[in-house]
């Protein structure tokens, strides 16, 4: 069986239940769903959908570095929203994210995310090689 590596960081909130932020294993990364709270207070700051994309997608960037990987590196991604109306504005901000390097990504609608925040996005990530 491979080896697994839990990831612990405080560039991203930490986790509000049973789970770990990331884990790696085979030289892949799998990260726990980012919800934007404030990394270091648990907080929720943003209200609106581009806002609460922005500290979501920039939580995911901080555990992902965490974790010896970056957004270029990103597989795939799923991002859940509550609403799939704020799919354009959700997409306007996704895309300063990841401009050269395009991941695999799905988006699907749901009915409530945890601290009913707007966005949950989670992604799958390769461990940069030396």
């Amino acid at each position: 069986m491979a080896a697994l590596q839990t990831i612990s960081t405080t560039a991203a909130p930490a986790a509000i239940g049973p789970y770990s932020q990331a884990v790696v294993a085979n030289g892949m990364i799998y990260t726990a769903g980012q919800i934007p709270l404030d990394a270091a207070t648990g907080t929720l700051q943003a209200t609106g959908i581009k806002e609460q994309t922005e500290v979501a997608l920039a939580n995911l960037k901080g555990l992902l570095e965490s974790a010896n990987s970056d957004l270029e590196h990103v597989v795939k991604t799923t991002v859940f929203l509550k609403d799939m109306n704020d799919f354009g504005a959700m997409n306007e901000i996704y895309a300063k994210y990841f401009v050269s390097h395009k991941p695999a990504r799905s988006a699907v609608e749901v009915a409530r995310l945890p601290r009913d925040v707007l966005v949950e996005i989670e992604c799958v990530a390769l461990v940069k090689t030396k």
